[in-house]
């Protein structure tokens, strides 16, 4: 019995003792999320490379005809990025010039409509969200490009068109100040007017091109 009695106010004295402990415990600090840290920032002029291909469409209207221009391209680039300190947010400027090879010919009345585009450059805006060392972005802004209608026997048409573009991409920083990216652009240089004499028939052709390239940059 004298046992029971002390095992009983052994557990009475634990008791009595575990909220002065608990008290005496360090409260535990409110969550707190971490700030924003980005180690690689993207702010700099930078020059370039890229390179890849085009397919689109090409709409002679006064024949009632169209054809699917392709081809590569390869180029140069120039731009500039700005990211504050502490904001994933980059914003740049870019513009680029390419040498191209796209061309597309279908069959009109017996003769070859043929469009071709030899170059092509652009000046866009771009918007990114970094994440450290990766960077997806928007982008958009003019383009300008030269559109040449030809039909055999006739002494073709050519113009240097201005029209738009918009489009997006990934960049990444692969080594020191390099990057590389892939980038996807829709490009619409509007048309060009082809007289009878030029073309057989007078007639307005169109260009519409989807772009897909590659490219390294060298940041400053």
């Amino acid at each position: 019995m004298k046992r029971c009695f002390a095992a009983a106010f052994g557990l009475l004295a634990l008791a009595a003792a575990a909220p002065a402990t608990a008290a005496d415990l360090p409260r535990s600090m409110p969550y707190k999320a971490p700030a924003y840290s980005n180690a690689y920032n993207w702010t700099g002029f930078y020059l370039g490379i890229n390179g890849g291909g085009a397919w689109g469409n090409s709409d002679w209207n006064g024949l009632a005809v169209s054809n699917s221009p392709s081809g590569g391209l390869v180029g140069g680039t120039a731009g500039y990025n700005w990211q504050a300190a502490g904001s994933p947010w980059v914003f740049g400027l870019e513009g680029d010039i390419d040498w191209t090879d796209i061309s597309g010919s279908t069959n009109c009345f017996g003769l070859t409509c043929q469009t071709k585009n030899s170059w092509l450059g652009t000046v866009r805006g771009r918007v990114g969200y970094a994440w450290d060392r990766f960077m997806p972005y928007f982008t958009g802004g003019a383009a300008f490009g030269d559109i040449k209608a030809t039909v055999p026997a006739f002494v073709s048409s050519s113009s240097t068109n201005v029209g738009w573009t918009v489009g997006g991409g990934v960049e990444g920083a692969i080594a020191g100040n390099w990057t590389a990216k892939l980038e996807y652009l829709y490009v619409d240089l509007g048309d060009t007017t082809c007289s009878a004499l030029a073309c057989g028939v007078a007639t307005n052709v169109d260009l519409r091109t989807s772009v897909l390239r590659a490219g390294v940059n060298y940041r400053f």
